[in-house]
């Protein structure tokens, strides 16, 4: 007797093999941690040139001293932003929703710090 197909929303058992149109969980740990670190490099690299226009502002004459930082903080808040949106939601739609989640927190923090760091 022949059973009917299973669905991927069908219950595994822990023996089984994910779907083959959805990532592994380790798989998806992986890429993970490789994205994490990219980031992690991006968000450190747009506090420092935030910081380093806030620096290089503060010995200009005048005031614009703040609006060079906050110019700085303008663009790096677009560049972690776009990128938490369009990276985090395409991993999404992928359906790779760990690695999603990890680009939209992580990169989504960083826009925030870094808006943060140009209104202060």
């Amino acid at each position: 007797m022949r059973h009917p197909p299973q669905h991927h929303t069908d219950r595994m058992s822990s023996g089984e093999t994910p779907p083959a149109d959805e990532p592994s969980t380790g798989t998806q740990i992986g890429v993970s941690a490789a994205l994490l670190l990219v980031d992690l490099m991006l968000v450190a690299g747009s506090v420092y040139c935030v910081g380093t226009a806030g620096w290089a502002g503060s010995y200009e004459s005048g005031g614009s001293a703040a609006s060079g930082a906050s110019r700085t903080a303008a663009q790096a808040m677009w560049l972690l932003g776009g990128g938490a949106v369009l990276t985090g939601g395409g991993l999404l739609a992928l359906g790779w929703r760990i690695p999603g989640i990890v680009q939209l927190v992580v990169l989504g923090v960083g826009a925030v710090l870094v808006s943060a760091m140009g209104a202060g």
